[in-house]
This record gives C-alpha cells, sequence and structure tokens, in this order.
C-alpha cells in the first residue's frame, strides 16, 4: 500500500505548529481555574457547537464507522444518526438545566443532589471509564496513522498521544473551543475534496449502485435488524446526554438560549456532516472489493486517488478530528480530578493559582494512562466493539444517575450506588453469556438501571437537609438566570478570537493552495486549490467584521452562582425555618 510521501509530511507539519501556536497563544489568557475547565463561561455558542460537533467526531468516524460502510453501506449514516437525538433532548431537556446549574464540572452537582459519597464514587468511576472511551480513541487514530505512514502502531499511538496531551496542558477550554473550529475547517474541507474524487473513480452514482445496490438501502446488514437499531439509538442517547465535554458545552456559554442555540446547531452538524465523511467508504467497496481490514476502507481510498501533499492534509484532518475529542475529553476529566477529586479530598482550601496548575498536571496524568491503554486496545477486538463494550459495561450506569438526576427530585442517594452497581454487575454476566446477544444484554442493563433508580424515589427523604438541598437545587434549576449571573463578553478579546480565526483560515488556506500546485493537472489539485481560494477569501471577512469592536472590558466573566453557594442557601433557609 502507498505511503505518505516528504511534502505529507510537511502538510502536518506545518498543522502541529500552528496548533502549538494557538495553544501557546491562548495560555497567556487563561489566568484562573474557571478560564482553564469552562471558559469562563464565555464561549460563542456557534465556537461551542462546533467544538461539541468535533468532540464527538474522531477518526474512530473514519475507522469504527467506515468500516461499517465498507462493508454494509447506508446503514452505517443510519447508525451515526443516532447522535442527532441527544442533541434534540438536550435543546429541549438538559441545555436551561446544565446552564442554571452553576458547576465547573458535570459532576459537581452530585454533591449537591445526592450526596458527597455519590461525587466521589462517580468521579472515580468516571474518570476510570473516560480512560477507557479515550484508549479507544486514540488506538483509532494511530491505526490510520500507522497505514499512511511507515510507523510502527506503537510509534503512532504514542506521538499522537504526546501531541494531544501538551497542547490541551497549556491552553485550557479555550484552547480547545477555538482549535477545534480551526480543525473543523480542515475536516471539512479535506472531507469535501475526497467525495467527487470517489464518485469519479468508482464511475458515477449509478454505476456503484448497480455494482454494490445492497450498499444503498438504510437497513442492509446485521446492524440494521430493528432491535439492533432500537438498542443502539437508546445507547447513545444515554451515553452522549452524560458525556462529561457534551455537557460542559451547554454550560459554558453566556445563557440558557445560547445552551440551546448551540444544542440545536449541533444537531444539525450531526446529521449533515456524516453523509460526507462516510460516502468514500461505501465508494472504497467498489473501487478496493477485497479489502482485508474493512477499518482501513477509508484510509485506502485516501491513498488510492489522493496526490502527494493533499493525502498529508487529509492525515492532518484526520489529526485534527481526534485531536478535538481528546483534547475536550483530558480538559473536562482533569476538571473533575481537580475539582472533584483533589479540591474535595486533600486540599479545600487550594489557591486559584494552585488549582490551575494542579488542573494542567492531571491533563498530562490522563495524557499518558490513555497512551499506554490504548496499545493494547487490539486485544478487545478492534475500535467498534471496543467501544461498544466499554459503553455497555460501564457508561450505561454511571451515565443514568448524572442525567437522570438533573431531572428528577426523588430519587435518593441509595438509588444513584444501587443503579452503579447493578449496572456494572448485570453487564459482566450478561456479556459473559454468549448466548445472549449485545442488543438483549444491552436492553436489559438499561431498563434494569432506570428501574433501580426509580425505585429508590419511592423510599422516604433521608433528612430535612437533604431536603432542602435538594428542593434549592431544583428551584436554582427552573429558575431563569439573571443579568448579574450572566457573563460581560470582553469585545477586546472576542477582537482577538475572531482575528485568530482570521490567521487560521489564512494559514489554511494558504497550506490548501500550496499543496495543491504539484497536482493542479489533477481533479483532486484543483478542489483542493479552490478549497483554499475559499479559504484566503473568508479570513480577510472575518478580520474586518471585527473593526468596530471596542477594546474595552477587562474581565472575561462574572462567576455565576455555584453549588457551596446553594449549601448555604439551603442552610440559611433551614435556619430561619427552625427559628
Amino acid at each position: 500500500m502507498q505511503t505518505l510521501q516528504s511534502l505529507d509530511y510537511w502538510a502536518i507539519a506545518i498543522y502541529m505548529l500552528l496548533m502549538a501556536g494557538i495553544g501557546l497563544f491562548l495560555g497567556k489568557f487563561v489566568k484562573n481555574i474557571s478560564d482553564y475547565f469552562k471558559g469562563g463561561n464565555a464561549i460563542p455558542w456557534v465556537s461551542g457547537a462546533i467544538s461539541n460537533f468535533m468532540t464527538k467526531f474522531s477518526t474512530f468516524i473514519f475507522v469504527a464507522y467506515a468500516g461499517i460502510a465498507y462493508q454494509h453501506g447506508f446503514v452505517a449514516l443510519t447508525l451515526i444518526w443516532s447522535t442527532v437525538l441527544p442533541a434534540l433532548v438536550g435543546v429541549a431537556i438538559f441545555a436551561k438545566r446544565w446552564r442554571r446549574a452553576g458547576v465547573l464540572t458535570p459532576l459537581e452537582y452530585l454533591e449537591t443532589r445526592f450526596n458527597a459519597p455519590v461525587r466521589q464514587v462517580f468521579s472515580w468511576m468516571g474518570v476510570f471509564f473516560k480512560i477507557l472511551d479515550n484508549m479507544v480513541r486514540l488506538y483509532a487514530l494511530g491505526l490510520f496513522v500507522k497505514a499512511a505512514t511507515s510507523l510502527s502502531l506503537e510509534t503512532s499511538i504514542l506521538v499522537c498521544g504526546i501531541i494531544v496531551a501538551l497542547y490541551t496542558v497549556v491552553g485550557g477550554l479555550w484552547a480547545v473551543v477555538v482549535t477545534d473550529v480551526v480543525q473543523f475547517i480542515i475536516l471539512i474541507v479535506a472531507t469535501l475534496i475526497l467525495v467527487p474524487l470517489t464518485i469519479q473513480a468508482a464511475g458515477g452514482l449509478s454505476n456503484m449502485m448497480a455494482t454494490i445496490p445492497d450498499h444503498f438501502t438504510w437497513f442492509n446488514g446485521p446492524k440494521g435488524m430493528p432491535l439492533y437499531l432500537m438498542v443502539y439509538y437508546l445507547m447513545i442517547l444515554v451515553k452522549y446526554s452524560g458525556n462529561w465535554t457534551f455537557i460542559q458545552r451547554f454550560y459554558s456559554v453566556r445563557d440558557e438560549r445560547a445552551s440551546q442555540k448551540q444544542g440545536m446547531l449541533t444537531a444539525v452538524f450531526f446529521f449533515l456532516f456524516p453523509i460526507i465523511f462516510l460516502f468514500p467508504s461505501i465508494a472504497a467497496k467498489a473501487l478496493i472489493p477485497n479489502l482485508e481490514n474493512p477499518e482501513m476502507a477509508y484510509v485506502s481510498v485516501c491513498l488510492k486517488l489522493l496526490p502527494e501533499g493533499i493525502m498529508g492534509l487529509m492525515v492532518a484532518a484526520m489529526f485534527a478530528a481526534t485531536m478535538s475529542v481528546l483534547s475536550g475529553e483530558y480538559n473536562v476529566t482533569a476538571g473533575v480530578l481537580t475539582r472533584d477529586i483533589y479540591q474535595r479530598l486533600f486540599n479545600p482550601k487550594a489557591a486559584d493559582k494552585e488549582m490551575l496548575w494542579v488542573g494542567r498536571l492531571m491533563t498530562v496524568v490522563l495524557g499518558s494512562l490513555i497512551t499506554i491503554g490504548a496499545l493494547y486496545v487490539g486485544g478487545f477486538g478492534g475500535a467498534f466493539e471496543a467501544n461498544k463494550l466499554f459503553t455497555g459495561l460501564f457508561a450505561i450506569p454511571m451515565t443514568l444517575p448524572l442525567v437522570l438526576g438533573i431531572v428528577l427530585k426523588k430519587p435518593q442517594p441509595w438509588g444513584a450506588f444501587a443503579t452503579l452497581i447493578v449496572g456494572m454487575g448485570l453487564g459482566l454476566i450478561l456479556n459473559a453469556m454468549p448466548q445472549v446477544s449485545w442488543e438483549w444484554a444491552t436492553f436489559i442493563e438499561i431498563v434494569a438501571c432506570v428501574l433501580v433508580f426509580l425505585l429508590s424515589g419511592i423510599t422516604s427523604v433521608q433528612t430535612d437537609a437533604y431536603r432542602l438541598r435538594v428542593e434549592a437545587f431544583f428551584r436554582r434549576l427552573n429558575t431563569p438566570l439573571t443579568e448579574a449571573e450572566k457573563p460581560q463578553e470582553n469585545p477586546a478579546f472576542m477582537q482577538v478570537m475572531n482575528r485568530l480565526y482570521a490567521v487560521a483560515l489564512t494559514v489554511t488556506g494558504s497550506l490548501f493552495l500550496v499543496m495543491s500546485l504539484p497536482s493542479l493537472s489533477e481533479t483532486s489539485g484543483r478542489v483542493a486549490c479552490g478549497a483554499g481560494l475559499l479559504c484566503l477569501l473568508l479570513a480577510p471577512l472575518m478580520w474586518y467584521r471585527t473593526r468596530n469592536l471596542p477594546n474595552a472590558g477587562s474581565d472575561l466573566q462574572s462567576e455565576p452562582l455555584s453549588v457551596a453557594d446553594l449549601k448555604s442557601a439551603a442552610k440559611v433557609h433551614s435556619d430561619s425555618k427552625s427559628k
């Protein structure tokens, strides 16, 4: 199989320098722990939606889902569209609640909603699952890089893991979100180039439909069966609704309306862009019919059709996708380790500067553990199977109390613990029984977890203090934010951000333009050249729209009411009642 050439490596190197520059630049703006883990509640909703989308679409899509698309066709789209549902449910139910919760990490609210032991157990178990989940993503990226280069899988994983961890350490959530936007541009442009090339190489759509007719049906293969799809959609709804990065984007914007708009735009992205991402893998079945490993469909068709330089940009785009996911996951998981574990257990009076450095240290530790673990994912049967197994065993029982707890007032703390124990135990037993299919095992586990959690709501409330604390929390969730609780945007900082986007567009456009020059005689070269010119046209427009922004404002945010404030309010209410 063809591998990357020298021009491809130059393209990747320039891309890496761009990402490193953004991380170092934004690191100057990170002054406290709130900036680092939630962007000071000042993330623009459009940028938040792009970041939300990018933190879900890693190289896993171009490996695992690409393998399904190669084998069975459009059913891969049917499966991946399951991601639209959590975004829409988030808009309808969760967006306002998470923005009003006033938390720094998704698990912080568990102490108020349930108690301190629930917060600690779910923090530790959640970090453990995040390590497993991100091992799969890094493995998929390493697999892609291995196929495109002469590097071994182990070296590919180690190099990718180090790069992602380092730039996340420096810039925090602002670096994650801004680089997500830049990487979104690179990913979309690079993948758009491949679509017309694959259609042309396969002899047109009509020839493809005649050659592989089953691939153009929405329910082809075993994964297109009604029970499988129903359970898969249900699993993704649970997993995404409780995903820490998914939640983090909801509370990192200015107010409830911005949170809902972000969720709606995320749903649009989830629906539209998978068509572009997966079509080349479907076409690969007609172009390379006897591919030994279906999960290599996307990279194989890239190597077959893309000329030197453009292939390097495609690898950079794949890197972009997974860097977005992993950097976001590292940031939010480090937030849980820092806020929910270190500060809560070891140093409650830690200063802001200390917390910031602890957060960065936790990011390094996480990156190291995930990188080492990714080396062993192949033993679980590949990226898709490993992800499915880990989600069933750990994500469902850990996520349901987190998700349902912010909606339902009655379930008790013991219900959260029981859900975790019953769900994990049942998952282990059912997955160890070969006669029980994955569909039935997962469905039974979800139903059992929901029933156990709801059952705890029937029992009597533990104490008056607990009842008052929960009531105060739900009052806050049902009360719209006041203007005083919403951060004041810093126009000067937003001007810097927009100009940074303009510079990134310029670099991206120049990169596509230069790399297309050796292949202008080919269709791929001309398409890449056109994409580069488009980016160069958009860059001055982005810069021009910032011309009237005043250089005003000194603080990026005004800190909203915290969970600690809720406890204080509940205590005051209790004291006044007793008097």
